[in-house]
Order: C-alpha cells, then sequence, then structure tokens
C-alpha cells in the first residue's frame, strides 16, 4: 500500500494497540529507547561543524492492512511512518526518509525539532504521539547533521498526507513485517565524490530504503530482536536499476566489513 495520503481505520485503537502483540511492541520499544543502540564505528565520526537535527522514527497500528511477510517477532498490523521526498529537490530527490529536519532556534531540542517537522510534512497529530525517548545522535558527513532519532509510538493515529509537494512526494506507511523479509533486503552501494557508501536497503512498495534511513532500520531491527537472516552480499536497487537520491555512479560489488552513512 503507498497512498498520497493515509487515514487511520476504525479498527486503529486510541489506546496505541489494535492487539496484544502491538501492545507488547511498544513495551519492548520503550525499552529500546531506555537502553539504547549500539549503532557502530560509523556513528561516531568526530566532524566539528554539524549542524543538530533529528527525526522521528513513529510506529503503531495505522490501518487494517495488514503485512504480506509472515513474521514471528512483529505483528502484522504493526507501521512505520516514512516520507518520499520530491523527486526535483536539489539534494537527496526521491530518497524515502523519516520525517524530520534541522533543529530550528525556537525548538526545545530534538523532540520538539521532530514532533513540529512530522506535522509540517505529513499533517500528522502531534498529540497523538507517546514519544519513547531519544536515541543517541548519529554523525551524517553527507549533509553535515549530527541526527537524533526520537522513538514514538502512535498512541492515537491521525490522518497523514504531502502537505507541500515541493518537499515530498509521498508519506506512507510501511508494514514492519515487511521490513524484516529477507526477500526484500539487500545493500546499496553508491559513490559520493570519491567515497563509496554502503547501507543496508529496503523495498518497500514501488520503494527503495537506503543511506541514513536504511542503516537506522537495520540496527533498529537488529536491537529489537526482529531481524531475520538476509543476504548482505546482494546488490539492491529499485526494478529499473535505480537508486532514488544517489549522487554518484552505483556499485556492483561485495559489500564490505561495515557500512558508512550516507544521507538518505
Amino acid at each position: 500500500m503507498d497512498p498520497a495520503s493515509v487515514t487511520p481505520s476504525d479498527g486503529a485503537s486510541t489506546n496505541g494497540a489494535s492487539t496484544d502483540g502491538a501492545s507488547t511492541v511498544r513495551d519492548q520499544l520503550a525499552d529500546l529507547a531506555a537502553r539504547g543502540v549500539p549503532w557502530g564505528p560509523w556513528a561516531w565520526t568526530r566532524i566539528g561543524g554539524l549542524r543538530p537535527a533529528a527525526v522521528l522514527v513513529l510506529l503503531g497500528v495505522l490501518d487494517d492492512a495488514p503485512a504480506v511477510h509472515p513474521s514471528r517477532a512483529v505483528p502484522a498490523d504493526l507501521d512505520l511512518l516514512l516520507v518520499g521526498r520530491a523527486t526535483d529537490l536539489a539534494h537527496h530527490p526521491g530518497q524515502v526518509a523519516f520525517p524530520g529536519g534541522r533543529l530550528d532556534p525556537d525548538d526545545d531540542g530534538p523532540v520538539a525539532a521532530a514532533l513540529r517537522e512530522a506535522r509540517e510534512e505529513t499533517g500528522l497529530d502531534p498529540t497523538g504521539v507517546e514519544v519513547l525517548g531519544t536515541l543517541e545522535p548519529i554523525a551524517v558527513p553527507v549533509s553535515r547533521h549530527s541526527v537524533t532519532p526520537v522513538l514514538g509510538w502512535w498512541t492515537t493515529p491521525s490522518a497523514v498526507g504531502v502537505v507541500d509537494r515541493a518537499e515530498s512526494a509521498t508519506v506512507f506507511r510501511a508494514p514492519v513485517a515487511d521490513l524484516v523479509d529477507p526477500a526484500l533486503r539487500g545493500t546499496v552501494t553508491t559513490t559520493h565524490g570519491t567515497t563509496v557508501h554502503r547501507s543496508p536497503g529496503f523495498l518497500v512498495a514501488d520503494h527503495l530504503v537506503w543511506g541514513f534511513t536504511g542503516l537506522v532500520l537495520d540496527r533498529l531491527l537488529d536491537a529489537l530482536g526482529w531481524a531475520e537472516p538476509w543476504d548482505r552480499d546482494r546488490a539492491l536497487t529499485l526494478a529499473d536499476g535505480s537508486v532514488p537520491g544517489a549522487s554518484g555512479p552505483l556499485l556492483d560489488e561485495r559489500p564490505g566489513a561495515g557500512p558508512e552513512p550516507s544521507d538518505g
């Protein structure tokens, strides 16, 4: 499912879960927010002059459309909110990302920034979001940002959709159980100048999730114990062989020991 806008169904819960499984997931996410995520050495590059930014990693039960892939760990109705950037943007056109952006001077920290950006990009009602915590900031050298992931549970889902088509092409739900499907996972390898970037990739409907967003999703699924074994040697692109937002040529090679973050 990949609508331009998404309206919660009557079956979507207003207490954060339509099933006991989803309620348990909320507790798992809260525990993860408390203990943190081992991002890996790529997240700790010491670079001066990084600009603070935040993204909202928002999960919940959005509608009655279940995932296709059966997962023992993830309820079929658990969703993740994602945004597809406009294809004519100067930077990272067409890439899929979490809602979010740079901190404004008036923002009271990364939580406020992530909720504000999510409202501006998708129209969601922030009062329906339970913020479970923030995770350690991640350095993204390509865009020179230090990005704080804000983990949220969609207690009361609200209608979302594209607010400004100059910025976003689509707003959509990604069934989390489909994100763990090994058949839809692989490694995206691109170049930025002389630097090679490798990141986990996910095929979601007609979208390819990679770069920063793919790295964060990969680490979250591992830390939660939801991931299934997948082929890291598989080169992943869209059906036409493209990678939306890639700033350099694609490389058809085996991934190395560790990925490097690219903004995505």
